[in-house]
């Protein structure tokens, strides 16, 4: 079973209509993606995102403000009327981005401990983007008391130690086409160690392409490329994979469990 755990559909710049994400989303079904979770970076685009999906049974949603997008403005009011809706299993994606934005570090931890609080309130679990901010990344979600909810942390990039610590708050670590990078040697030995039952896998599309679709637009079926990467690196077998990493899924995300009857 195997899921992509994040992915921005409605940037697709090969997908602008219905008909061209249909096709998108058939390739990914061909090559074994079930379900995928399409998750939200800006307040003012989920409405258009929700739309674009609407068609398709097996895509989720999540509601929320990336790090980079606070200077748009947030309005938590909002973001939970978003999370209303029954497909919406998540909050986020939100977090800290220190590496592309250190000038609004003050913002993003503000926004970022809004929307914990928000991800509390409604029992829905976080989505977060965490860049060169591994101790307020932490800090803020022990804080928060995320450990509440849980959540991911999405595209993992850092290091063992801010792994474990968000394992032991009972986060999961999400992998992406990073993973199978040259430069990536450091992160190949994270994932090594992440356990079985914390472990997901992702695309991030249309952003970071895997090898060997370097250069190309990312899409939701390369997530298999992640997954039998990272199958392979952990001396475990793509079903073996693919069937644990789905159950983590559903196991974190309840309420899209519950949208399939699991």
């Amino acid at each position: 079973m195997l899921i992509d755990s994040h992915c921005h559909l409605d940037r697709l710049k090969a997908a602008p209509d219905h008909q061209s994400l249909q096709l998108i989303l058939d390739a990914a079904k061909q090559r074994g993606v079930e379900y995928l979770l399409c998750v939200n970076v800006r307040q003012q685009g989920f409405a258009a995102m929700r739309d674009k999906v609407a068609a398709f049974d097996n895509v989720f949603l999540s509601s929320g403000v990336h790090p980079l997008d606070v200077k748009d403005g947030l309005d938590v009011a909002q973001i939970a009327s978003f999370a209303q809706d029954p497909r919406v299993v998540a909050i986020g994606e939100t977090g800290l981005d220190y590496f592309y934005a250190d000038d609004t570090k003050a913002l993003q931890q503000a926004c970022f401990e809004q929307q914990i609080a928000l991800a509390v309130e409604v029992n829905k679990p976080l989505i977060v983007h965490t860049r060169d901010a591994r101790e307020d990344t932490i800090r803020l979600l022990k804080q928060g008391q995320a450990d509440k909810v849980g959540g991911v942390l999405h595209c993992f990039t850092e290091n063992w130690e801010m792994a474990k610590a968000a394992i032991e708050l009972g986060f999961y670590i999400s992998v992406s086409g990073i993973v199978t990078f040259k430069n990536a040697g450091e992160l190949r030995n994270v994932i090594r160690k992440v356990p079985r039952d914390r472990l997901l896998v992702e695309t991030d599309s249309p952003y970071l392409a895997p090898m060997p679709h370097r250069g190309q637009e990312n899409q939701p079926a390369f997530v298999r490329d992640v997954a039998e990467f990272v199958a392979e690196l952990r001396g475990e077998t793509y079903q073996e994979l693919a069937e644990y990493t789905g159950e983590n899924f559903f196991n974190l995300f309840k309420d899209a469990a519950k949208l399939v009857g699991r």
